[in-house]
């Protein structure tokens, strides 16, 4: 059984669905990636209800969520706000929490608020520190070849960044530490999880290029703070990703309950690039919690 519906948060109203299941285990919500993305990429994550309950939803800005034009709500504190107003719209007395991508920073953030009921956190793909996020990326480029590498740097130092040639490049470096699913996913696919996009947040927070941070989440480094997660912890990464697997590793380090899996065949979308595997280490890890 599927709802769906708006919740009012801090600066207008966010879309949600929830997929009931088996309403036997603790519920999951689902943190997509951006900032300024949408959770319609991550819905494959629903099958995660054979088990519990599943909530995604769309962070307010992007996908099927309101769209304020008031530039000062994007700030990681608000969604912050936003995550907690939405677990208690919903009752989500305990929950389990999967952060992809930029999801994990709101995560991390969250979860050192000190909330009740999380019982355990996962990070996808994650970006616990920008500055070395930024470090990563710079030594990413330098495994592409010269000409890509030449480009990219070329036109961030010009600030040709709309140019065609940068974004020509741009997609080689998508397809070695994005996503290396080497058929094209089904255009309408990729269309409509453009369109949910809201490329201002993004610029807004973290900026024009992946490789240089200039939003404001430029300082973001929750490194040192991860000790103070106490929850079971899953860290997981592709193998080529973005978020690289010695970053990745480098972080469940730091918690004390950290633990790590590495997709070997995916980039930074382990979730399509690897489904079934990513079902099922997930799952795993959320059962082997309930269990406790």
């Amino acid at each position: 059984m599927r709802e769906e519906g708006y919740i009012e948060v801090t600066g207008g109203r966010v879309w949600y669905q929830k997929f009931n299941g088996n309403s036997e285990g603790t519920p999951v919500i689902i943190l997509h990636g951006g900032p300024g993305s949408s959770s319609y990429s991550l819905e494959g994550l629903q099958d995660l209800k054979e088990d519990r309950p599943v909530i995604l939803y769309d962070q307010l800005g992007c996908g099927r969520s309101d769209r304020p034009t008031d530039t000062s709500l994007w700030q990681l504190d608000r969604f912050v706000e936003e995550l907690a107003q939405v677990r208690e719209a919903l009752h989500l007395d305990e929950v389990h929490i999967l952060g992809h991508s930029w999801g994990t920073t709101l995560a991390a953030q969250y979860c050192l608020t000190k909330p009740s009921g999380v019982k355990s956190v996962i990070f996808s793909s994650p970006c616990l520190s920008a500055p070395r996020w930024e470090q990563d990326q710079i030594e990413n480029l330098k495994k592409l070849p010269i000409n890509v590498q030449n480009t990219i740097t070329e036109c961030e130092e010009n600030g040709n960044t709309d140019s065609e040639e940068y974004k020509a490049s741009i997609k080689e470096f998508a397809k070695e530490f994005v996503c290396r699913v080497q058929e094209e996913p089904d255009p309408e696919w990729v269309k409509k999880g453009a369109e949910y996009r809201n490329p201002q947040i993004y610029n807004i927070m973290w900026g024009p290029s992946e490789f240089s941070v200039k939003g404001n989440l430029k300082f973001f480094d929750c490194t040192s703070r991860l000790n103070e997660i106490s929850c079971p912890t899953l860290f997981t990464c592709g193998r080529y990703d973005e978020a690289t697997p010695e970053s990745t590793e480098y972080f469940s380090s730091l918690v004390p309950n950290g633990k790590l899996h590495v997709y070997e065949k995916s980039a930074h979308m382990a979730y399509f690039e690897e489904k079934e595997e990513y079902l099922r280490v997930v799952g795993d890890f959320l059962k082997t919690v309930d269990s406790n």
